[in-house]
């Protein structure tokens, strides 16, 4: 009797602990997917999900939305941390303190290589609402056309149009630039006034691409051709002119 008391109480530590670890897998385990943007609409008083224009992300969740519209719903629930950022110190908050055109990144758990239509299924770990990245800094826009499909970190382009900050630093240089991009960069494909995410890769000869860069108004060219471009896109409705 006192064996099988042994062997029972063995089996349930072992039953508890298997649980447990199951349970930290769902918490801290597999592929973090990181995607950033604003927020379409405020999403209310314990929302279940929120509608987030991505901008940039970590590399697995950009390579997860190429082919994927720029407009994403992602899944929330009972064990999603909301966090208020401000004056550089976060809070706990609620999906009530989200506002539309607030800037949030969702962090989502998923087993690694997960599709898109995978990772949306699983309930975000955190929605982080805090300041765009550089958000003081002005925009430099230029346009212009490209040879064909880009790698390395580097987008050859022959510059046509801009911006009034990036026409003035081309003032005296030629024509054909070498900007950077980075893996938060988001590349994306327009077609009438739907974007597409897609890789640098895809880009094909004679495309009219925008690049888009936040950098300090006083930066020279150089400096801000070094620095990684926020979007790329390609066939992009014409902006503003001082955009």
């Amino acid at each position: 009797m006192k064996h099988r008391l042994t062997f029972a109480l063995a089996a349930a530590v072992l039953a508890c602990a298997s649980l447990g670890g199951a349970a930290a897998a769902n918490r801290g385990h597999g592929q973090l997917f990181a995607f950033s943007g604003e927020l379409l609409a405020a999403p209310g008083p314990n929302a279940g999900n929120v509608s987030v224009q991505v901008e940039t992300g970590n590399k697995p969740a950009l390579r997860a939305l190429i082919g994927a519209s720029q407009n994403q719903v992602f899944a929330l629930g009972s064990g999603t941390r909301v966090l208020i950022w401000s004056h550089g110190v976060p809070h706990v908050g609620t999906t009530a303190d989200l506002q539309q055109g607030d800037f949030v990144t969702v962090r989502i758990r998923a087993p690694h290589d997960s599709s898109l239509q995978q990772i949306d299924a699983q309930q975000a770990a955190v929605v982080a609402d805090r300041a765009a990245p550089n958000g003081g800094r002005p925009l430099w826009l230029f346009v212009g056309n490209v040879s064909g499909p880009q790698s390395g970190g580097h987008i050859a382009l022959h510059v046509t149009s801009g911006n009034w900050k990036a026409l003035q630093a081309m003032l005296g240089q030629s024509l054909d630039q070498s900007f950077t991009y980075d893996d938060g960069t988001i590349f994306l494909l327009w077609q009438g006034r739907v974007p597409t995410v897609i890789g640098p890769s895809q880009l094909k000869a004679g495309d009219r691409i925008t690049v888009r860069i936040r950098a300090p108004r006083a930066d020279t060219l150089a400096q801000v051709e070094a620095t990684p471009a926020a979007h790329v896109g390609d066939h992009e409705p014409a902006p503003a002119p001082e955009e």
